[in-house]
């Protein structure tokens, strides 16, 4: 079954839009844990408008699924997670100045520096992700960075979802066997909600993990976030 892992950035935002305490991230973890999520992702930015390092910190001791720390690795980055050791890394290309991530990575033009970064990641024995825009002909070129495994960004797949789903997957079903003959493992993440998350995972073979943040806090406040869990493991059950 593929692995579900709820990134709780829209929490920290809330609670940082007011100040104090509440909601609480931490209590949050504690609960989609419970409520049956395998992992718990988190995307840490310099300037801290929703995760902060304090968080980063409280979180380590309480995650007991899998903790996912994304982000774009600068310095300071990489110096966090190889503090932290989570179970695995997802590198992201995004800019300081980014709302969200916007784009996968241009392996080819980025081999050298990613296999630094990847070498520092798996010296210390942290699972490593490259994030990846839906191309099979940059799949060779994340192997050869060393990662374990890439993550599609799905926001082209949720947006033209309605429009037409089939076409929509094909590249994500190309780059995931592609990725399949080159012994990585696949992730995939952004804008995947209970609309269009079944047919992705029916169709992408081999799709180990998701992770899911927005979507899935904005349906909680209307389902409740138990519920919305369980929605999306069903989702993601292979019968």
């Amino acid at each position: 079954m593929t692995k579900l892992s709820v990134n709780i950035n829209k929490i920290a935002t809330l609670r940082n839009a007011r100040g104090g305490e509440l909601p609480s991230v931490t209590d949050a973890a504690i609960k989609l844990q419970e409520f049956g999520a395998q992992g718990i992702t988190i995307h840490p930015r310099p300037d801290q408008r929703h995760i902060t390092r304090r968080d980063v910190y409280d979180l380590k001791p309480l995650v007991h699924t899998e903790f996912n720390i994304e982000g774009n690795p600068h310095r300071a980055f990489i110096a966090l997670v190889l503090e932290i050791k989570p179970e695995q890394v997802t590198l992201v290309p995004d800019g300081e100045d980014a709302i969200t991530s916007n784009a996968g990575w241009d392996c080819e033009n980025h081999l050298e520096f990613l296999k630094l970064v990847v070498a520092e990641f798996k010296d210390a024995g942290i699972r490593t992700s490259i994030f990846l825009d839906p191309n099979p002909e940059m799949v060779k070129y994340a192997k050869k960075t060393g990662a374990d495994r890439i993550e599609l960004y799905t926001e082209a797949y949720a947006i033209n979802y309605s429009k037409n789903k089939e076409e929509a997957i094909k590249p994500y079903i190309q780059t995931a066997l592609e990725a399949e003959k080159y012994g990585l493992g696949i992730n995939a993440g952004h804008d995947l909600s209970l609309e269009n998350l079944k047919y992705f995972s029916d169709h992408i073979p081999n799709l180990l993990e998701v992770s899911i943040g927005h979507a899935l806090i904005s349906e909680a406040l209307y389902m409740g976030l138990e519920n919305t869990v369980q929605a999306y493991l069903k989702r993601l059950a292979k019968w």
